[in-house]
Order: C-alpha cells, then sequence, then structure tokens
C-alpha cells in the first residue's frame, strides 16, 4: 500500500516531463518517429496505382518493412510493388496486375538501433461501383389518395452511393412535405395526386471515387382519379411499429427519420423525451422527417418522439438512442519523452470509450510481457513509470487501446540523452506587436536535462519574472499590454547541468493605425464625380495598404473608379454606383476601416458656366514625418468650373538656395495629399499650385519650414577621371556634389589612387569641397586605381566605384620599324610598318602618320615639287594606303607615331617612284587655213603628261545640216608633231575633231573642235532669194486681201445680229447641225 502511494506520488511529480516533452532535433540521436501514414480505412481507385503511405524520421534514419494479414510482406517477391527511396511508401503497379489482388490488411514497422515504431493497420480496400441489376417494373396504377413508395434499392457500392430522383431531362423531381426522399433512396408519397402521373421516375446512383453515374430503369406511375381515396388520420410508413431503437456511435451523425402517409398530408415534429434537442447540433431535413444530430456525444444518448398530425388525428413513434464509442483520447496521446542519464519519466496512454477499452503496451513492437526486463520500468495500467533511466534504455513503445467499435495506437519514444542546450529560436529575431496589444517572445529550446529558460532585459540588471512579465512553461515570455518603454533588446538565457546558451530577441512595440479623417455620407448627381476622403495614421515603419470596398465586396472592374493612398475617386456616377464604400487600411500588424454611403441623385439642369484658373489650395500640413520623408496635405481651392487636373508642389530651401523654387513632384487632381521624398540637411518649405484647363492657380501660402537632419552622403561625386596635365603628374577630377547632395555640414572630399599593375596600398589625401586635386612625382604614362568619397561632419558616404585613368603622356620615344612600300598602280601606293611597342609609345596610342611629299616628276618638263602631304590612321593600324599620287614621279615618305602629347620620330625617309599613267588631254586645239578642201589642225602637248608621249590620234567626221554624224576618219600621228594638214574635204561642209595623247599606258582624254569648210563661189550663185521672187509676193497679197474680206462679214453680222425676229432666233438653235458665231470673238461655226 505504501508503496502505490509513493508510486502516485511520484506520478504527480513527473507530470512537468509529459508537459513539457520535447521536440529533438535530427542531428541527435533518437528513435524512429512516424510523420505520415495512409488512413486506417484506405479506399482506392481501381484505376489508378495504390499508394500506401509510411514515412518516418530518425537519426540514424530508420529502414522499413511491411506485414500483410499478419505475416512479413516480402517486397523484393512482388514484381509490381516498389517502395520510394529513403522512405517506406509502397507503390503497387496495378498495369501487371488487378487491384484486387492487393486488398489485404498492411502494416509498416520503421527502425534503427534506437528503437522500432509500427503503423496502424492500414485495411485497403479498392472502391465498387457495381451496375444495376437487369429487372423489368411493371407501370404502377393507384387510385389518387393513396399513400406510395417508389423503391430505388441502389446496388451496393463501396463507399455508399449518393441517390437522387430525376427525369428524362436530367432535373431533379420535385419534392415537399407530401413527397420524399428516404434515407435508404426510396420515394415517399404520403399521398398521391393525379398530377404525380409520369412515366419518368429515375432513381440515380453517383459513386463518389469513380465519379460515376447509374440509373435505374424509369419507373411509369399512373394516377386515376375515378374513384379517390378518402381522408384519412396519420400512419408511419417509416419506421413500422410504435417504438424502435439505434445505436450511433460518438463523434458521428446521428439520422433518425419519420414518414409518414395520412390524407391530408401529414405534419412532422420532432422532441427529446429525456431532455432538451441540442440546438447548435440539431438540423431537419426533407421537410421535418429526417432528423440530424452532428458529433454526437454520451449526452445525445436516449428517447426520441417523431409526431405525425393532420386534422383527422396524431400518431407517435418513439426512437431509443445508445450512444457507444470508440476509443478516444481523454489528453493528448503519449508523447515523446527525453530523459538525462539518472532522471525519471512517465508515458501515459488515457482513453475512454464504450464499452470501457483495454490497454496493452508494446516496447519496440513486441508485447511488453515478450520484451526485455527493465528495473528502471514499470507498467499500471495505462502509464509506465521510468525511474533512474540509464543510457541504453532508448526505445520506441507501442500504446494500443480497443474495443468493439475501433482502436488507437501510438508510439511514443523514451530517448535518453546528455545534451547542453541549445536554443532553437533564430538568433536576433525581431518580434513587431501593436501598442497595447499582447507580445510574447519564444525561446524555444533543447537539452537534456531540460533547460531552465531565464529572461533578462537590456542591462541585464535582474530576471524577468514579476508583472508585467508572464513565463511560460515552453520558455515563452508574454508582456500582456505593451507599451513603447516595452521595446528594446531581450536576452534568453536556457541553462542545465551541462551548460548553458543565450539568444538575443528584438522587440518593436509599434503605433496603431487610425483613420483620421473618415469618409463622409456622398449626395452626387448623376454624371458628376465622388471622392472619398480616408486619411490615416500609421505606424512610420509598417507599409500600408489601403483597400476599398463596395457594399462589402470589391469595388468595380471599372476604369472610372481611381483609388490613390488616401482617397477614392468615382467618375461619372450612375445609379449602381450608390451603396456602402468602405476604406480598409492594413498593416502587417493591424488594420482600422470606416465606411460611408453614396446617394446618386439626378442631375438638374445648369446654366452656361464660365471657367477661370483654380483658387490657390490652403491648409497645407505636414504629417507623418520621418528623418527623409513627410507627407503633405491641402485643401484644394474653388475650381471655377473647371475640374483640377493636377497639383504641382514645390520647395525652397532656405538654407541653401533661399528665395528660389523648385519643381518637387505633380499629383492628380483628385489627390490631396503627397508623400514626399527629402534629402538629410535641408530647410524645406512647400508649396501647392493647382491646374486645370484655363490655367495655373497662384501658389498656396507655404507651409510651415519642415528641417531635416543631417546624415552621412548618400552618394559620392559622379565623372571621376584621371589625366596628366604633365609627363610627371596626375590630375583627378570629379563632378563635385551640390549643397542639396551634401547631407550635411562640413562637406570634402577623400581621394584615393594607387598604380593599377602594381600591388599597393591606397594613397590618401583629404581635399576641400573642389573638384580636382593634383598628384605630382607619378612615372609617365602609368594607369591608376581611382577613389573618391563624398565626407561630412556626419561620416562618409558608401565605398565608391573605381574609376581609372592615367598619368601624364610624353612624346613617343621610337619610330615604326621594318617600313615597306608597295605600288599599286600608278596613283596608289600601300605602305607597312611594324607597330611600335607600347613601353616606347609613353602614352595613348592615337595612331600612326605618313609624311610623303613628291620631290619631281620623272619627265624632263616637269618642275622639282616638295610639298609635303600627311596621312593619319588612327588606332594601332600597320599599314595605310596613299592615293593620289602622280603617275611617273617621285615620291619621298616617312612613318612617325603620334599619342595624346604630339609624335614620335620619323622613320628613315624612304623614295618610290609611280609607274606612267595615261596622258591628260592636249593643251590647246586650233583649226588654221581653211578652204574649200583642206584645213590645217595645230595644237600643243598636254600639261600633265604622265609619262612619255609615244603619239597621237586624230580623229574627225562631217556633221549634216540635221545634226547627224557621218563616217569617222582616224589618223595616227608621232609624238613630236604640232600640226597636220587635212586635204581632200568636202566644202561647204561642218567637221568635227577629236585629239587626245598616248603613253605606254594608254590615250589620254580627247580635246575636240569644229569647224566648216569655205563654199564654191559657181553654187553661191546659183542661189536666189526667194524674197525677191514675183511668185512669192502675188501669194502674199491675195493671203492679205481673203482676210480682209472675212473681217468686213463677221463686222456686219454683228451689227445686225440685235433685230432677228424671236422666231427665227428659236429656229436657229433648233437646227442641230447649225452652231453660230460667238458674239465675242466672232468666230464661224463648225459644220460637223
Amino acid at each position: 500500500m505504501e508503496r502505490r502511494r509513493m508510486d502516485a506520488a511520484l506520478l504527480v511529480l513527473l507530470l512537468g516531463h509529459l508537459a513539457a516533452a520535447l521536440e529533438v532535433p535530427l542531428d541527435l540521436p533518437q528513435p524512429p518517429t512516424i510523420t505520415h501514414q495512409s488512413p486506417k480505412d484506405y479506399i482506392i481507385d481501381p484505376r489508378e496505382n495504390i499508394i500506401i503511405h509510411c514515412e518516418a524520421k530518425g537519426k540514424p534514419h530508420p529502414s522499413f518493412s511491411w506485414t500483410r494479414n499478419g505475416t512479413h510482406f516480402n517486397i523484393d517477391e512482388d514484381t509490381n510493388v516498389s517502395m520510394k527511396p529513403h522512405s517506406g511508401t509502397l507503390v503497387v503497379d496495378i498495369s501487371g496486375a488487378k487491384a484486387e489482388q492487393y486488398e489485404c490488411v498492411y502494416q509498416c514497422t520503421a527502425r534503427n538501433k534506437h528503437g522500432t515504431a509500427v503503423s496502424n493497420n492500414i485495411v485497403v480496400r479498392q472502391s465498387r461501383s457495381p451496375l444495376w441489376s437487369k429487372e423489368r417494373i411493371n407501370p404502377i396504377v393507384v387510385q389518387e389518395g393513396v399513400s406510395l413508395v417508389l423503391p430505388c434499392r441502389p446496388p451496393a457500392g463501396l463507399p455508399p452511393p449518393i441517390i437522387f430522383w430525376m427525369d428524362n431531362n436530367f432535373q431533379r423531381l420535385p419534392q415537399s412535405n407530401r413527397v420524399s426522399q428516404s434515407l435508404n433512396g426510396d420515394l415517399y408519397f404520403s399521398n398521391v395526386l393525379r398530377e404525380d402521373s409520369r412515366n419518368d421516375y429515375i432513381c440515380y446512383a453517383r459513386f463518389p471515387y469513380t465519379q460515376t453515374i447509374q440509373q435505374k430503369q424509369p419507373i411509369s406511375l399512373k394516377v386515376l382519379s375515378h374513384d379517390p381515396a378518402d381522408e384519412r388520420k396519420p400512419t408511419f410508413l417509416v419506421p413500422s411499429g410504435p417504438s424502435s431503437s439505434k445505436t450511433v456511435l460518438r463523434g458521428q451523425v446521428l439520422e433518425m427519420e419519420c414518414i409518414a402517409e395520412g390524407l391530408p398530408t401529414p405534419d412532422i415534429s420532432w422532441s427529446k423525451v429525456s431532455g432538451e434537442l441540442p440546438a447548435k447540433r440539431t438540423y431537419f431535413l426533407h421537410y421535418q422527417r429526417t432528423l440530424r444530430i452532428v458529433n454526437v456525444s454520451e449526452s445525445d444518448a436516449g428517447d426520441y418522439r417523431c409526431t405525425a398530425r393532420n386534422k383527422l388525428g396524431t400518431v407517435h413513434h418513439n426512437i431509443h438512442v445508445m450512444v457507444k464509442a470508440a476509443p478516444y483520447w481523454i489528453s493528448a496521446q503519449p508523447r515523446n519523452l527525453v530523459l538525462a542519464p539518472g532522471e525519471n519519466g512517465v508515458l501515459t496512454c488515457r482513453a475512454s470509450g464504450t464499452p470501457k477499452p483495454s490497454i496493452t503496451w508494446a516496447m519496440n513492437g513486441i508485447p511488453i510481457e515478450n520484451s526485455p526486463k527493465d528495473l528502471s520500468r514499470k507498467v499500471e495500467d495505462d502509464t509506465i513509470i521510468f525511474t533512474d533511466v540509464q543510457t541504453g534504455s532508448s526505445a520506441v513503445y507501442q500504446c494500443n487501446v480497443s474495443n468493439p467499435y475501433g482502436y488507437l495506437l501510438s508510439n511514443a519514444f523514451i530517448n535518453v540523452l546528455s545534451e547542453p542546450p541549445r536554443v532553437l529560436t533564430p538568433a536576433n529575431k525581431v518580434y513587431q506587436v501593436i501598442k497595447n496589444h499582447p507580445a510574447l517572445m519564444d525561446c524555444a529550446s533543447f537539452g537534456s536535462p531540460i533547460p531552465k529558460i531565464t529572461w533578462f532585459k537590456d542591462s541585464r540588471s535582474s530576471t524577468l519574472d514579476g508583472d508585467p512579465y508572464i513565463l511560460h512553461d515552453n520558455g515563452t515570455i508574454e508582456i500582456h499590454t505593451a507599451q513603447a518603454h516595452n521595446a528594446g533588446k531581450y536576452t534568453c538565457v536556457a541553462r542545465n547541468s551541462l551548460g548553458k546558451e543565450e539568444n538575443h530577441i528584438l522587440l518593436e512595440v509599434k503605433e496603431p493605425t487610425r483613420i483620421l479623417k473618415q469618409p463622409e455620407y456622398k449626395v452626387v448627381q448623376r454624371g458628376r464625380s465622388a471622392v472619398f476622403q480616408c486619411k490615416v495614421k500609421h505606424d512610420p515603419s509598417l507599409v500600408p495598404t489601403m483597400t476599398w470596398l463596395k457594399d462589402d465586396g470589391e469595388l468595380p472592374d471599372d476604369e472610372r473608379f481611381y483609388v490613390d493612398s488616401d482617397s477614392l475617386t468615382i467618375t461619372e456616377v450612375s445609379e449602381i454606383d450608390a451603396g456602402v464604400y468602405t476604406c480598409i487600411m492594413n498593416t502587417t500588424l493591424d488594420h482600422d476601416s470606416a465606411s460611408a454611403e453614396l446617394t446618386v441623385v439626378e442631375a438638374t439642369p445648369t446654366p452656361a458656366v464660365v471657367t477661370e484658373q483654380p483658387d490657390p489650395p490652403t491648409d497645407l500640413e505636414l504629417t507623418d514625418q520621418k528623418k527623409r520623408s513627410v507627407q503633405l496635405t491641402w485643401t484644394p481651392g474653388d475650381e471655377h468650373n473647371s475640374p483640377i487636373m493636377k497639383f504641382l508642389i514645390q520647395y525652397e530651401d532656405s538654407l541653401h538656395h533661399r528665395g528660389h523654387w523648385h519643381n518637387l513632384t505633380e499629383v492628380a487632381g483628385t489627390r490631396t495629399t503627397a508623400h514626399l521624398k527629402l534629402s538629410p540637411y535641408a530647410h524645406y518649405t512647400f508649396r501647392v499650385l493647382g491646374l486645370n484647363a484655363v490655367g495655373l492657380s497662384r501658389p498656396s501660402f507655404p507651409s510651415r519650414v519642415y528641417k531635416t537632419e543631417p546624415a552621412a552622403p548618400d552618394e559620392n561625386p559622379t565623372g571621376v577621371q584621371g589625366l596628366g596635365t604633365e609627363h610627371d603628374n596626375l590630375v583627378i577630377s570629379w563632378k563635385p556634389l551640390t549643397g542639396l547632395q551634401s547631407n550635411g555640414p562640413g562637406l570634402h572630399y577623400r581621394v584615393m589612387w594607387r598604380q593599377k599593375a602594381v600591388n599597393s596600398d591606397w594613397n590618401t589625401a583629404s581635399v576641400a569641397n573642389t573638384s580636382k586635386f593634383v598628384v605630382s612625382g607619378t612615372p609617365t604614362f602609368v594607369p591608376y586605381e581611382l577613389k573618391v568619397q563624398a565626407v561630412n561632419d556626419h561620416g562618409a558616404a558608401p565605398d565608391p566605384a573605381i574609376a581609372h585613368g592615367y598619368s601624364g603622356e610624353d612624346l613617343p620615344v621610337a619610330a615604326p620599324n621594318n617600313v615597306q612600300v608597295m605600288v599599286l598602280n600608278s596613283s596608289l601606293a600601300e605602305v607597312h610598318w611594324d607597330p611600335v611597342p607600347s613601353k616606347f609609345i609613353r602614352g595613348h596610342l592615337k595612331g600612326y602618320k605618313v609624311y610623303y611629299w613628291k620631290e619631281r616628276s620623272l619627265h624632263k618638263h616637269n618642275p622639282h615639287h616638295v610639298e609635303k602631304e600627311i596621312l593619319t590612321f588612327s588606332g594601332n593600324h600597320s599599314h595605310g594606303k596613299l592615293p593620289g599620287l602622280h603617275p611617273y614621279s617621285l615620291y619621298s615618305f616617312n612613318v612617325r607615331i603620334y599619342n595624346g602629347k604630339g609624335e614620335g620620330p620619323p622613320s628613315p625617309t624612304q623614295e618610290f617612284e609611280t609607274p606612267e599613267g595615261v596622258p591628260g588631254a592636249p593643251t590647246s586645239l586650233l583649226v588654221t587655213n581653211t578652204d574649200l578642201d583642206s584645213l590645217t589642225l595645230e595644237w600643243n602637248p598636254p600639261h600633265v603628261r604622265n609619262g612619255r608621249i609615244t603619239g597621237y590620234t586624230l580623229k574627225y567626221q562631217p556633221v549634216n545640216n540635221s545634226n547627224e554624224l557621218g563616217p569617222v576618219e582616224e589618223l595616227a600621228l608621232s609624238a613630236n608633231e604640232t600640226s597636220v594638214t587635212l586635204s581632200n574635204l568636202r566644202h561647204s561642209t561642218r567637221y568635227k575633231f577629236y585629239l587626245n595623247a598616248k603613253t605606254e599606258r594608254g590615250a589620254g582624254p580627247t580635246i575636240s573642235q569644229e569647224t566648216v569648210t569655205i563654199m564654191d563661189e559657181a553654187v553661191a550663185s546659183r542661189q536666189v532669194d526667194i524674197a525677191t521672187q514675183g511668185w512669192f509676193i502675188g501669194l502674199m497679197c491675195a493671203i492679205a486681201l481673203l482676210i480682209l474680206i472675212l473681217l468686213i462679214i463677221c463686222f456686219i453680222q454683228r451689227n445686225k445680229g440685235g433685230k432677228y425676229p424671236v422666231k427665227e432666233k428659236e429656229d436657229a438653235h433648233t437646227d442641230p447641225e447649225f452652231q453660230p458665231m460667238k458674239d465675242d470673238d466672232c468666230t464661224f461655226g463648225e459644220y460637223r
């Protein structure tokens, strides 16, 4: 007896261990724990592969095995079954087998060296949707007023099918308190009416797993009305007799039905004889014919009564309900235990059921009575007590609770470990709470023995274990009502006998979100705009999100609805826009909301209006003030009948640029607030102007001055470059920051430089607010890395990007080598050279220059030339072409490299000759000594000979009066000739002459000339002037006389035109073949 009292006391002392069961980190040794398994009653789709889940964790990772129908299932022997890698999940490929073969009871086992866990018994059954049996259904003929049952009797499926009645058009048959479907699917008529006659009463069964629907053969019903049934009091069709009983399991759904027949149709009511119906769990279905109670408990047992009544009487039926219970946990199911060597612990398997369940224990899947004896373990009914456990006692214990209605199986391990504390909550985790709300900060930990948690704040002067702090058993600390002074840095310390570990946590207490200006009730004329304001105050560090609702739903997807940061604008409102509008301001921690109603009325005619520019905005206010931003709000001025399209916001910085206003931003005309981004170290004043179709308003009165605090610069100078002005210096230059960019007083620059190719430290110089710095004594043309950082009294800007530059250049000290020339033709040569090595360039290579000049022509008659020409080839070229050379000439040239400083020395001067070319045209061509059939041509040689003249070619041909050319004659002349006499020409004939010179390379361009030979006198004497012939004079006189006669006739006709009778004039106009003369020009009519 004394022993029992000690055990009971030990049990009470150890309940704390149970309440504080720990989750073991996966990097520590631990027995298996099943984390996922298929349900106990596992119904599968026979068309898909079977997947039976079994997942577990442990250290080391567990191995898996299965039993089927209580015996070992050798998976390797079944080619259709496989196990997923690193898992116990089975996959059955039914493409090569039938699903029926695998309808069995399965159990999974997960084991490692520390223990064995087992799954539930998983009963695998395939869903079934059998066909309706073939039957012949005879038509049903009944008298009006009698009761009737149309049977359904669906085939048994797994799970059971869902029953419903429809017609041939797949429309549900109407049901009522007279006609209703029972729980088994039959269709009951309390009394039939003539309109119930139809031939398509069809019962349908839908099988949920396979998603198939089957139908019964249609039932034909004919109701006769010639001899209707008499009225009668109710009687029950279902259930039969005065009483019945029903058994239901705890937690399930209790359904009872009473279907009565009678005429008139009876009404059904329900009551509980032994108490009240549970109002929140009770439902009446099928027109009161079914009573449903969900989540049944033991209190629902007792007698229930259904009553059917009509005007002729009442009938009752009593149903006795018995509630049984499959096993269920009274408290939490057994939890894992982690104990240090020498500690005590308890595993409790506390469950109940009706009838009372039996409890059995197993260790590592073996009944505990068959397991090795352990003096530290004692089993007492639903409890196992461990005392003074030692290393090696780790195991998994199974608790099985069962009665006739089911079972519970739970795995719980005992893990004997010696581990110093570790804090599992992430380091420096930030908790954010709203002021006046509870704050809970976690300090999840693990250790064996279980660590003790203590909390400190800021200076760690004392532990936090009293008001306002509440310390929970799991290490969480709670502040019931957080205030601003509760914000700060907290430290939690986990200690056990093996050591300690601490973690830091930050608590931020935020201001609550509040709507300062709520939307107001609006009455707006149709076609006008409605604006709802919703100005909000929130904690500056939280990001707000504004959401608008209409009648508790989303806003219409309509471009007329415009949502701004603090307003909702609806343009061209209509009647459908009327309703209640709600603005909701959400942050990550809290929210606030407000609503207003919009009423839309008909627009009234308005007279013509005069528009003007808007009045200036008023009431400028600065809110939500932060270091680098502020919110500006204002009240719009009068629009003067022209809507404001936008607002222009300007600022003045009285610290850096007093008296000058700058444009900052623009916002839509429907907004009355703007979030302005600011720079540090500025004295801002703001003003707002409104713009409508007429123009800009006058500026508003300025806002109050808003001074931003100084800060380190945000940016560094741009345009950093390094160039040398002398061969031994480096000038580093940059674009300085403006006063607004300085972010604070004392702006200066930290200039840094180092040679790029040498692994050297940075040289640093601090310079005042200038734009360049000169580094002296540098090597000539060396690459440098450069950085310029902005610094003020409050710190430095971020580390600047590296720029690149070079120290000063000097003239190149070497000329190109291996210079060669290749003459391509008489006017083009190509020069080649080897590039100058970079060490001799001493600067940025700009290119090469070829100096060349014509020494003289190789022809003795041409003078000496010394004019030099320069061709520049930019970049690192090694050849270039010299165009436009004179043929048959002697040239000299040299090549030089040049950089940014200038040219280097020339290469040795070389010469080359150009070959002959074709000559130019003769200088002149003259015709002399012209006679009847001969003439003399004289010319001068070409001025540009381009070689030795080898001769001339003369071509000539006659030209007639129509400028047509005759046959060509050609003469070859020697080089020393400068004239030639042509004979046997035709007299009085024009000739064209062409002359060109030739060299060895070919003929040059021609020079041409024309002339006419002298006319013969005998021929000239036979030519008489036609103007002196008599016949010609007579012809001219006759023509003049004829013209005079015609003019006289025209004059007479014109004077008589106004005296014709009207009839004659009409007759004249009716003749379509005659057109009279025109009065204005006296021309004759035409005959057609």
